[in-house]
């Protein structure tokens, strides 16, 4: 017994980002075929294909990061506020994206989004840095996701800005 309950916090910790991927998915599924096949996408935009598997591998690495965090800091407590609120800051600005973009169609709002996302996932990494550096460092390709993920948004929303 003692295994498992050793185990359930970083299981816990690691599928936590996948909650709202999943609820996510749900809206974007939905838009795919009609709203979003409709929009110009530069060359460059991977295939939708590509979307769920990284997202997915995304998640976990961030959310095993914050285990990490959480577990040197010695769960929640005083020195755990400023490192876990920023993660939860961002996890739920990422959240949040998909009912902006593909929910409301907002274009615009999505890129603000995406780019609070990214200064506060950036912030995420950088407090975790002195914590654990492992933590910090399965955040470096979220970031880089984002960032593709910011110009694309920008591209959409610059080249289809007419389009209701």
């Amino acid at each position: 017994m003692e295994v498992v309950s050793a185990w359930a916090p970083a299981v816990g910790f690691t599928l936590l980002p996948h909650a709202g991927g999943i609820l996510g998915s749900r809206i974007t599924k939905k838009e795919i075929p009609g709203w979003y096949q409709s929009l110009q996408k530069p060359t460059w935009c991977p295939p939708n294909w590509v979307f769920a598997p990284v997202w997915g591998t995304l998640y976990t690495s961030m959310g095993y990061g914050s285990y990490l965090v959480w577990k040197e800091l010695g769960g929640f407590n005083e020195k755990s506020v400023v490192p876990l609120g920023l993660y939860a800051g961002q996890l739920a600005l990422n959240w949040g994206w998909t009912p902006v973009f593909f929910g409301a169609h907002k274009m615009g709002w999505g890129l603000v989004t995406l780019l609070l996302t990214t200064g506060t996932a950036t912030a995420t990494a950088a407090s975790w840095y002195n914590i654990n550096k492992t933590a910090a460092y399965l955040m470096v390709p979220y970031l880089a996701w984002l960032t593709m993920a910011s110009a694309l948004n920008y591209r959409i929303w610059k080249d289809n800005r007419n389009k209701k």
